[in-house]
């Protein structure tokens, strides 16, 4: 008697939604052992988390407003990276597409946010940071098409290569560097939130970021692009086999270039936005945005409706340990990177049970499934 996996034919929906639920509230189980652990009653951390301490909080609405400055980067940056990955392209390099799509929109905020109108210069910066992005994502993609080098691999190391070059841009100090504070005595970003930012929409109190309203949109429209468009279901073939896709008479180089630089400009996009409604660059400007889009991306199965459900509950974790560390000394803001983690882990195990089955095999050669 033996074990092996077989695929399964189909999986009722009631019981994949069940074994994801299942997924998330094990997560939380381990995380609150983790926090019995350490002195911390579990109730209180999590009713502070998912809350991000907004009961009772007479100034909530900041809190909120906060989170949306979490959630528009997140969402945005995931959705980018599901077309390159619908394609079976394996786009791993957000995080330097991220950077290199800020610095390009920082560099335009800081030259001409005292020069141009407001609504000028923002468009600028988008376009800015779309084309630096963009082109960054392309490079690999070219080499990909070209030489058939390993993307997942180019990707990662460029991420590093980004990331030192702002590292590099925030510790020297030079008369050409027009990125840091000339006042300061030692090496600092710059402050322009003063010069330029996106505007924000008056509801009471609440001050809704046009960047919110934005990325809304463009969630509607790749979406639209994916399931409606001709360059959507181009995507989805060679996603499927490239082969295929050949012998269709698809363009597929040319496919992979445009989906790639796509999905790159989405993301310069995305950092355009953060860099116009935080004002100022920082080494750790990213929040691992680019990191945290692959997870987000995959949980939602590259659906662009999951993916906001996916990112507002990701952002809810991200920001509420925040809020709650400030209550909880015991507690570091990073433990929602290892719920995270285990989220995720328990989640890809789930989807493992949803997509294959364990069947015991008899001496005989007869099979009895377990599941």
């Amino acid at each position: 008697m033996g074990f092996h996996i077989v695929k399964r034919d189909s999986c009722p929906m009631w019981k994949k939604l069940s074994l994801y639920l299942g997924a998330v509230l094990l997560a939380l189980v381990v995380g609150g052992l983790l926090l019995l652990a350490i002195g911390v009653n579990p109730i209180a951390y999590y009713q502070r988390m998912f809350t991000m301490g907004m009961i009772g909080n007479k100034i909530a609405y900041k809190t909120f407003e906060n989170y949306l400055k979490v959630f528009v980067p997140l969402v945005l940056t995931s959705v980018a990276l599901s077309l390159s990955f619908k394609m079976r392209f394996w786009n791993i390099g957000g995080e330097g597409q991220f950077i290199l799509g800020a610095v390009a929109s920082g560099a335009v905020a800081l030259k001409l946010g005292s020069v141009l109108p407001d609504g000028v210069t923002l468009l600028l910066m988008c376009l800015a940071g779309m084309l630096a992005a963009g082109l960054y994502g392309a490079l690999v993609a070219a080499l990909k098409v070209k030489f058939g080098t390993n993307e997942t691999l180019m990707t990662l190391m460029l991420n590093y290569v980004a990331l030192y070059f702002l590292v590099f841009l925030g510790e020297t100090q030079a008369s050409w560097n027009f990125f840091l504070d000339t006042s300061s005595a030692r090496p600092v970003f710059a402050n322009f939130s003063k010069e330029v930012s996106f505007p924000t929409i008056p509801i009471g109190k609440f001050q809704l970021n046009v960047c919110v309203i934005f990325t809304l949109i463009i969630g509607v429209l790749v979406y639209g692009y994916l399931k409606y468009s001709k360059q959507g279901y181009e995507i989805a073939v060679v996603g499927d086999s490239v082969g295929t896709a050949r012998y269709a008479g698809m363009k597929v180089n040319r496919i992979v270039l445009r989906t790639v630089f796509l999905s790159a400009c989405l993301i310069g996009l995305a950092a355009a936005f953060k860099v116009g409604t935080v004002g100022i660059l920082s080494s750790s400007f990213t929040d691992d945005v680019g990191w945290t889009g692959v997870i987000v991306a995959w949980l939602s199965q590259l659906n662009t409706g999951a993916i906001f459900l996916v990112s507002a509950l990701i952002s809810m974790l991200q920001h509420g340990s925040t809020v709650a560390a400030a209550t909880f000394a015991q507690v570091d803001s990073s433990f929602a990177d290892m719920l995270q983690g285990a989220i995720l882990f328990l989640v890809l195990a789930a989807d493992f049970l949803i997509r294959f089955k364990i069947v015991r095999t008899k001496k005989g050669g007869g099979e009895n499934g377990n599941g």
